[in-house]
Order: structure tokens, then C-alpha cells, then sequence
């Protein structure tokens, strides 16, 4: 299994489209969009976990994230899974690439927005901060330094 960051002008940039747009999650059809709409700007990105040639996850690293109030920069968002690949600590491997990306961006320190809490913590992550989402919900923001 691989971690790439994945640029429009990647071969497989559209068949993560594809992906999100048909994962089980909502949130696929939202990346979907962005990435068909090419919303990335300076450093954001996209990242896919592959195994096989197979897409099974993907997260994006975003300046802003689901939130009226942007207090942190940048966020690690969008993370998914594929249900049958969980338990596998795939998301770990998908951050970590991450925060190889943002430490070559000179990035410090990053956040993980999410309603759960006990999954970003084994990764080093702490909870500090609680924000209110576009959808009304409550998020637990994490940071970690990197």
C-alpha cells in the first residue's frame, strides 16, 4: 500500500473523482466536486491510499475546512477509508504522508477536524478546540506539531 499526493495532471486524478464521488460517504461527493471545479489553490492537495493499483482512501490538506469561523491553518480533512481496508491503520499512513507534504510546505503544526474522539489521539494528535460546522454540528478539532 502507497500514499501519493495526487495533482490534476495525475493519471489517476480521475479515477479518484470516481471514487469519492461513488464511496459511501457524503463527504466523497464534496471532494468530487472540488476536484472537477480544480478549487485547489498554492499548497492544497489531494492525497490517495492505493494498494493494487486500487484506490481504498483518500483526505485532502486544505487552508480553510467546514468551518464560518477559519481560526487554524491547515487542516487535514476529508479523511476516508474504504470499510473493508479499517482497522488497518491506513489513516495513520495517509497522515503521516501528509505531514511529510506540510513539513516540506514549512508548515509547524497541523489540525484534524472530527466528531469522533480516540482516533486522531493515537497519532499524536490532542484535542484543542471545539468549532461549530457549516451544517450546525459541533466538530472536535485536534492539532499536532510536526
Amino acid at each position: 500500500m502507497e500514499v501519493i499526493r495526487i495533482e490534476s495532471n495525475d493519471l489517476k486524478w480521475n479515477e479518484l473523482i470516481e471514487y469519492a464521488e461513488n464511496c459511501s460517504w457524503i463527504a466523497g461527493k464534496h471532494l468530487a466536486s472540488m476536484m472537477r471545479n480544480h478549487t485547489f489553490d498554492e499548497w492544497e492537495s489531494v492525497f490517495a491510499a492505493i494498494t493494487e493499483d486500487e484506490i481504498i482512501g483518500f483526505c485532502t490538506f486544505l487552508k480553510t475546512d467546514y468551518y464560518p469561523e477559519n481560526r487554524y491553518t491547515p487542516w487535514i480533512s476529508t479523511m476516508f477509508v474504504d470499510e473493508k481496508y479499517r482497522g488497518m491503520r491506513i489513516s495513520e499512513r495517509i497522515i503521516n504522508k501528509v505531514i511529510e507534504y506540510a513539513k516540506e510546505q514549512n508548515f509547524l503544526k497541523v489540525y484534524i477536524p472530527s466528531d469522533m474522539i480516540g482516533i486522531y489521539e493515537k497519532y499524536g494528535f490532542q484535542k484543542i478546540d471545539e468549532l461549530q460546522n457549516y451544517g450546525g454540528d459541533i466538530d472536535n478539532i485536534f492539532a499536532k506539531e510536526i
